[in-house]
Parts: C-alpha cells; sequence; structure tokens
C-alpha cells in the first residue's frame, strides 16, 4: 500500500469480503473513506460513535482486532472517540473493541516496524505463510 499497491481486486476473497459486508448490516451507515482507512459500519449507540468492522469469518480475530484498534487510534489522532465492534454475520460473532493505553502502545510500535520496511530499497524475499493462498496480494510476492 505504501507503494501505491493495489491487491487484486478480482480476488474471490476480496470479492466475498464486499458481498458480506454490503448484504449484511443494511441499517448502517457503510463504507465510510477517512484518508486511508476504510471504516465498513458507522452507527450511533447511545450517544456514542461506533466503528463496525465486518469479516467473513473468526479464523483471523488477532489481525482484525489489530486493524480495528489502529482505526479507532486514528480517529482518536483526529480528536474522534469511538469505540468498536467486530461482525462476523456467517458466525452470528459480535465483539466490542475499546482502544486500550496497552493497544495503542501495540499500534505505535507496530505503525513504526512498518514505517521501517517502507524506508527499506528492496522487499525482503517472500516467505510462503498459510495466509499467503488466500491473500489478494498473492500475485506481487510469487510472479
Amino acid at each position: 500500500m505504501a507503494h501505491k499497491l493495489v491487491p487484486d481486486q478480482e480476488n474471490t476473497y476480496m470479492e466475498l469480503g464486499k458481498l458480506i459486508g454490503e448484504s449484511s448490516y443494511n441499517r448502517d451507515k457503510k463504507k465510510i473513506v477517512l484518508e486511508n482507512i476504510e471504516l465498513d459500519i458507522l452507527r450511533s449507540n447511545d450517544g456514542d460513535l461506533v466503528i463496525g468492522e465486518v469479516k467473513k469469518s473468526s479464523k483471523a480475530l488477532h489481525s482484525a482486532r489489530l486493524q480495528l484498534s489502529y482505526y479507532l487510534h486514528r480517529l482518536k489522532q483526529k480528536g474522534i472517540l469511538a469505540k468498536g465492534v467486530l461482525l462476523v454475520p456467517k458466525e452470528k460473532k459480535k465483539e466490542e473493541i475499546e482502544l486500550t493505553e496497552e493497544m495503542e502502545i501495540e499500534i505505535v510500535k507496530i505503525l513504526n516496524e512498518i514505517y521501517q520496511i517502507m524506508q527499506e530499497t528492496k522487499p525482503q524475499p517472500p516467505e510462503k505463510i498459510q495466509y499467503c493462498k488466500s491473500c489478494a496480494y498473492l500475485e506481487f510476492c510469487w510472479s
């Protein structure tokens, strides 16, 4: 993303994710873009701003929590306090997320690691991991 590379928009998993997001939670505002983040859902709950992240499964909940925490962190930097909710409609799962001090420290640490990677002149050699088979960036690494 830092080098303006976009994932394969016709990737089956990307298309499935879009379909799930579009067909779920019809009463909520969807696809709100703020700079480099795209919020799946925006709602108000008892006066609190709540942003939602919709996932097709609960397989990678840790990374989904980090993603949502990053969004909350970015909003906080803009002076917008919000809460988050991870939603997995297919499994009827819902997990509320609040940005804690510990999570903010982890987000800042990860961002620093990302910035270091962005400064490298060459990408690291690809390393096959369990997520490669469904990744929309697959061709960038392995072609």
